[in-house]
């Protein structure tokens, strides 16, 4: 467990719960899964102590839950918020390497590198707690970029230090949504591997699971986005209903925290909207792909039916020199053999130049 004391332009780390709030600014309580569940005690009297008012213990469930999808909550004294990441896994960090040749192998290891871990955020008036995966950065990454602002020069500007706790809570999860941009790099490189094997003319596409689970992958992503955007839609119809501020500055604020929130809801709809396209790209790919084999299948049922339509007169000559009868014409002749000889050439011949013409044969179409 991290803990940290934002206040103005400070950003200090301290070494234990505070007996009491500082004077100004607020707390923020960044902790791992494991380590909330073994201290949730700790963290509720501290919060009862603090004048904060307690996590409600389905809240606690709700947090220590790695399974529980985005979601948005509210009580009097804290918001509650749930969301999914969208980032790789750890282990997978070579397949961000730029290759334009991908593999089979590493489309399916792109697709068992994608994250939706949960992190849950408990927003109240001086208090933020975060609850984070093990592996998840997003606590680190902020912690060293504002303990890396030096002066209150520095920290002026885009880096400048969040206000509130709900300032800070929007900017971890715009970062978590923008975390997308690499994982969406990744998947359009490796999905585009699995389209040109489909549309590949001389490969005979059979990995078909790796096909699914490509599907069912960015089926779980869709859902993904789909409680994002309903969570973040929630968490600004909450935040309209705030009473209204009398100060200058807390109104400022407010709008500010209602820009952010708008920002993050547009960069999900982004994400859901890429998410889709490459859905019915990879759909797209399986139809062009079955229409190529369908196509390739006319084909050689085309030729194979001209073949036949040029042996079949060949056929009726032989068949007719070949009936049992005494007294046939051209059969007791020297020139009979050379007649039916050239007569079927010529029909032959004659047949293959019609259907040649008529664009029966070859990979035209009539």
């Amino acid at each position: 467990m991290r803990i940290f004391h934002v206040s103005g332009e400070q950003f200090t780390e301290l070494h234990a719960l505070p007996e009491s709030l500082p004077a100004t600014g607020f707390l923020w309580l960044g902790t791992s899964r494991r380590v909330f569940e073994l201290r949730s005690a700790e963290v509720q009297a501290a919060l009862q102590r603090w004048g904060a008012g307690q996590l409600v213990d389905l809240h606690v469930s709700d947090l220590l839950n790695n399974q529980l999808p985005s979601h948005f909550d509210y009580t009097s004294w804290y918001d509650l918020m749930v969301f999914r990441r969208l980032a790789a896994g750890a282990g997978s960090q070579d397949l961000f390497v730029d290759d334009r040749h991908g593999t089979l192998a590493s489309a399916k290891r792109a697709l068992d590198a994608i994250d939706t871990s949960p992190v849950g955020f408990a927003v109240f008036d001086r208090v933020l707690v975060t609850v984070h995966p093990t592996d998840c950065a997003v606590r680190d990454y902020f912690a060293q970029r504002y303990l890396s602002l030096g002066t209150a020069a520095e920290s002026r500007g885009a880096s400048r230090l969040p206000s509130n706790p709900p300032d800070l809570m929007l900017r971890m999860v715009n970062h978590m949504i923008d975390s997308y941009l690499d994982l969406r790099r990744l998947l359009t490189r490796q999905l585009g591997t699995l389209q040109q094997e489909l549309l590949d003319p001389r490969s005979r596409f059979n990995d078909w699971q790796v096909l699914l689970d490509s599907r069912n992958a960015l089926n779980m992503l869709e859902d993904t986005c789909e409680d994002q955007r309903s969570a973040l839609q929630e968490w600004i119809d909450a935040l309209d209903e705030w009473p209204e501020e009398t100060d200058k500055q807390a109104r400022r604020e407010r709008e500010l925290l209602r820009v952010r929130s708008r920002d993050a809801l547009e960069h999900v709809e982004r994400v859901l909207g890429h998410v889709r396209r490459l859905e019915q790209s990879a759909e797209t790919a399986v139809q062009m792909h079955f229409s190529a084999l369908g196509h390739r299948t006319n084909d050689i049922m085309r030729t194979l039916t001209v073949l036949t339509a040029v042996f079949l007169p060949l056929n009726l000559i032989t068949g007719f020199f070949g009936m049992n009868f005494d007294f046939l014409p051209l059969i007791h002749t020297a020139d009979g053999f050379w007649f039916a000889f050239w007569a079927m050439v010529m029909v032959g011949a004659g047949l293959v130049a019609y259907f040649w013409r008529k664009r029966y044969l070859g990979r035209g179409h009539p």
